[in-house]
């Protein structure tokens, strides 16, 4: 081989280096944006489902870190923090942004330039957030784990697991869009059960002792907390107090009862996590969120922790029992 030819191989092979380099870095790697009003993953009571939602978008062929980036922010219980939280995805130009919870939902619908897809426990037509399920408009869609017609529901279960409750404390966070509908039901159920309730508002972390403290000093027997951002994040918390006080407890979310609550009835909250990462994926191959509708709860799941009922000193009814989807023991 000459040298001319030699030259002539090392440039071509130089150009083809080139050519290769400039076109990985012209593949555009998907950037995911995840807002949320809870605790980071490592703190007390983390984003419960999060592992989940990874799996999931894995499953779907997007590995972490390879082929997509997700840009985690997380407002720590302190939702005043949430619109600097956006502004800065915003900023980093994400190309969907996953919005959970309804503490987000006022910076999610001020976001106008990015499809936003949401994980929201309230009614996001209610809430002014999409124009229908069906046909959302804009750039917003998601999934919801709303359903409060099992407010009811998860009365009459309490009362069949403990029949001797009479004073029944519900712990709710006034700002979250639904929770009105929620207490109608629940107090409807209430009175034809002649159940007594005791309405406790929970809105930032340290209203949660002042709520208890009234709890012990009205002698409720009982506790029922709504779902949502704000109770979740204090559910080891709520576990606790339940436990303490012997009261027998029923949540709307499994995850409560993970952390030490009785019992839980409502949506499965896995099965609307891997939705919410399907509608990332078909957003991202370039379906607009107003052609994708917003999904409701279609899979739902009942709940009881027999160490907790174990710790209480209440034998579950075998009937009741029976019809446990899963019983942690």
């Amino acid at each position: 081989m000459t040298k001319k030819t030699l030259a002539l191989c090392v440039i071509t092979l130089v150009l083809a280096w080139f050519r290769l380099v400039e076109a990985q870095q012209a593949v555009k790697i998907p950037r995911i944006g995840f807002l949320s009003p809870g605790p980071a993953p490592g703190s007390a009571n983390p984003e419960p489902r999060l592992e989940v939602l990874r799996q999931a978008l894995r499953e779907l062929g997007y590995i972490e870190g390879k082929n997509i980036i997700i840009e985690y922010r997380w407002a720590e219980g302190k939702v005043e923090r949430l619109p600097a939280l956006a502004a800065d995805l915003i900023g980093l130009k994400v190309d969907v942004i996953v919005s959970m919870g309804a503490a987000t939902v006022p910076t999610a619908k001020s976001v106008k330039t990015i499809p936003i897809v949401i994980g929201y426990s309230g009614d996001p037509v209610e809430a002014g957030i999409v124009a229908s399920l069906a046909r959302p408009g804009g750039n917003v869609t998601g999934v919801t784990f709303f359903a409060a017609e099992l407010a009811g529901k998860r009365v009459e279960l309490l009362k069949e697991a403990a029949p001797r409750v009479s004073r029944l404390a519900v712990l709710a966070n006034p700002g979250h869009a639904g929770e009105q509908r929620e207490l109608r039901e629940t107090q409807v159920a209430a009175q034809a059960l002649a159940v007594k309730l005791q309405y406790l508002t929970v809105k930032i972390p340290s209203d949660f002792q002042e709520a208890f403290d009234a709890i012990t000093r009205e002698r409720a027997d009982a506790l029922i907390t709504f779902p949502d951002a704000v109770t979740s994040a204090q559910r080891k918390q709520i576990g606790e107090f339940a436990l303490k006080n012997r009261l027998p407890s029923v949540f709307g979310w499994r995850e409560y009862v993970e952390a030490g609550g009785l019992m839980s009835y409502g949506p499965d909250r896995s099965h609307s996590y891997r939705r919410i990462a399907t509608h990332i994926d078909k957003i991202l191959k370039g379906t607009k969120p107003a052609d994708l509708p917003v999904e409701q709860p279609t899979k739902f799941e009942f709940v009881i922790n027999l160490k907790s009922a174990k710790q209480i000193g209440l034998a579950i009814p075998p009937n009741v029992l029976a019809r446990a989807d899963k019983v942690i023991r």
